[in-house]
């Protein structure tokens, strides 16, 4: 089992955060941004907020769910 870094001990402020063009521009989105071997994801609409840390394995698997559909009876 990796142990992910306290997001609380990390420096956010050089992070490049990415959102995906389909939030419309009204910041009605997640962003997500590369933290060393980790990615970071946030609150568009509240980035002030720690963000929350995850693997990249953690990732993929989510985006290859989000891909097969198996969310979308959340959206």
């Amino acid at each position: 089992m990796t142990v992910k870094p306290d997001p609380a001990d990390i420096d956010f402020s050089t992070v490049t955060w990415e959102k995906s063009p389909y939030s419309g521009g009204n910041n009605n989105c997640v962003e997500f941004g590369e933290v060393g071997d980790y990615v970071a994801i946030r609150d568009s609409q509240r980035t002030e907020q720690t963000p929350l840390i995850y693997t990249r394995g953690e990732i993929r698997a989510l985006l290859l769910g989000a891909k097969a559909g198996h969310f979308d009876h959340l959206a």
